[in-house]
């Protein structure tokens, strides 16, 4: 299990909650121990790595939005923060592994993180136009080769 410590952090939080709450369900010696809420501050040290996965995943958005209509514009800010929330995720997953898939996944994901990144973009811009649904794929949104185009006239 140790060796989970240090290959996948949020699996092995996840795990010690699990263990934890099994246990609060047994007689103890010592009874003074709060376990519910010990594996719940455990737990929630892996939802603190998907919530910064989702922070980065909406500035990416937004800054990509502002890339491809606002081309006339751009500017070395937005491509350092894509590049920087871009390394923060990789180094997040390469940390804990079983964070592979989360960045594709519906809500918490991708999708989610766009509409609050279009959100941001629109208020910021003043377009009202921009695509209400992402128009790229979570490999494109992670790829550091991967700028759009501004769109034809």
């Amino acid at each position: 299990m140790n060796d989970l410590y240090d290959t996948d952090f949020v699996l092995w939080s996840e795990r010690q909650a699990a263990l934890l709450r099994r246990m609060g369900n047994r007689e103890r010696v010592n009874d003074q121990v709060d376990w519910g809420n010990v594996a719940e501050e455990i737990e929630s040290l892996g939802r603190n790595d998907r919530r910064e996965i989702r922070s980065r995943l909406r500035v990416i958005c937004e800054h990509l939005l502002k890339w491809q209509f606002q081309s006339a514009m751009r500017s070395n800010s937005w491509s350092s923060s894509i590049r920087k929330a871009r390394d923060e995720i990789a180094d997040l997953i390469e940390e804990s592994p079983s964070l592979a898939d989360y960045p594709a996944t519906q809500l918490s994901g991708l999708k989610g993180a766009y509409v609050r990144g279009r959100r941001d973009a629109a208020a910021e811009t003043g377009f009202t136009h921009l695509p209400q649904t992402c128009p790229w794929t979570i490999e494109q949104v992670l790829d550091h080769g991967f700028w759009p185009e501004a769109p034809a006239p």
